[in-house]
C-alpha cells in the first residue's frame, strides 16, 4: 500500500499505470475523464467534504478576506474544491476576489500559514492543531452550509481497461476497503495510530479531531453520491468547452451493488 497525499497525484499515477487502484475525489476524476483519461470510480466511502476555512485571527469577516490568498494542495484536488465552495459560501468569488495558491498537503499548508505566505487554507478538522500556536479562527465550515455538501471525496478509482481485465481484483480491493471502513468506525485507537503512521502527523489533538469528524461520515455501503458527481461534472465541463461527460461515463457501481446484494456488507458489520 502506498500513501498518496492528493487526488491529482493519485490520478496521474493511475493514468501512468504506476498503480492500478487508488483513492481519489470525484472532482479530480471528472477533470481527468473530460481530458480523455480512461478512469472510472468503482465506489465512494466518503460522500461529503468535512472542511473548514482556517484564516488568521485578524480576518473576521468575508470583507476582510478580499484580496487575500488561500492555500490549497493542487488545482482540481479536494482542497481546491473545498476552498472554492467555502469562499462562495462567504459570498465571494474564488480567484476574482480571493486568490488561490497551490502549496501542498495539509502539513505544507499549515507551514505556509504559520510563515504568513498565505492568509488561510481549507482544512479537514484537526489540521489546525499542527500550526503550533499560530493565531487563527475558523471563518466558515461546510457544516455551516444550509444543506449537506454532497461531494464524492474518497472514492476507489481505477481504469476501465483494468476493471474489464481484472474485475475480481478490483472486487477484492473494494471488499478490503469495506472491511477497513468497518475497522475504522469501530476501532478508534488503532485507527488513530494508522492515521499517524501514514500521514506522519502524531499530534494527538489532530488525530482525535480528524477521527471524530470522519468516522461518522464514512458510508457502510460505498455507493457514489450522484448529486455530488453531477456538480463535479458541470465544473469539469466548464473548463473544457465542447466536451461531454455523463455520470455513467465515470462511475461503475456494479461491484458495490453486487456485494451489497450478496450480503457481504451486512456480514462485515454484524461481525462486531
Amino acid at each position: 500500500m502506498l500513501f498518496i497525499p492528493s487526488t491529482t497525484t493519485s490520478v496521474s499515477s493511475l493514468v501512468a499505470g504506476d498503480v492500478h487502484v487508488a483513492n481519489a475525489s470525484g472532482g479530480g476524476v471528472a477533470s481527468a475523464v473530460v481530458a480523455g483519461a480512461d478512469l472510472v470510480i468503482a465506489g465512494c466511502y466518503l460522500n461529503s467534504l468535512p472542511y473548514e476555512l482556517i484564516v488568521h485571527e485578524t480576518i473576521k469577516s468575508a470583507e476582510d478576506l478580499k484580496g487575500k490568498t488561500i492555500g490549497i494542495s493542487r488545482i482540481g484536488s479536494a482542497s481546491d474544491v473545498a476552498a472554492r465552495a467555502l469562499i462562495r459560501g462567504l459570498g465571494l468569488e474564488p480567484e476574482g476576489q480571493v486568490l488561490i495558491m497551490q502549496v501542498g498537503g495539509p502539513a505544507e499548508r499549515a507551514a505556509a500559514f504559520r510563515t504568513g505566505r498565505i492568509a488561510g487554507f481549507p482544512s479537514p478538522p484537526g489540521i489546525i492543531h499542527i500550526t503550533k500556536g499560530m493565531p487563527f479562527r475558523v471563518l466558515i465550515s461546510t457544516a455551516d452550509f444550509p444543506k449537506k455538501f454532497d461531494f464524492p471525496f474518497i472514492c476507489a478509482t481505477t481504469t476501465r481497461s483494468y476493471l474489464a481485465r481484472q474485475r475480481e481484483t478490483v472486487k477484492k480491493v473494494l471488499m478490503a476497503h469495506i472491511e477497513a471502513t468497518h475497522f475504522f468506525k469501530s476501532r478508534k485507537e488503532e485507527s488513530k495510530r494508522i492515521i499517524a503512521k501514514y500521514s506522519r502527523i502524531t499530534n494527538e489533538a489532530y488525530l482525535e479531531a480528524a477521527y471524530a469528524a470522519n468516522a461518522k461520515l464514512y458510508d457502510q455501503v460505498p455507493l457514489v453520491t450522484r448529486p455530488g458527481v453531477e456538480v463535479q461534472i458541470k465544473t469539469a465541463l466548464a473548463r473544457k468547452p465542447g466536451a461531454q461527460l455523463r455520470f455513467e461515463d465515470m462511475v461503475d457501481e456494479s461491484i458495490v451493488r453486487e456485494l451489497d446484494k450478496s450480503g457481504f456488507i451486512d456480514k462485515v458489520y454484524k461481525s462486531s
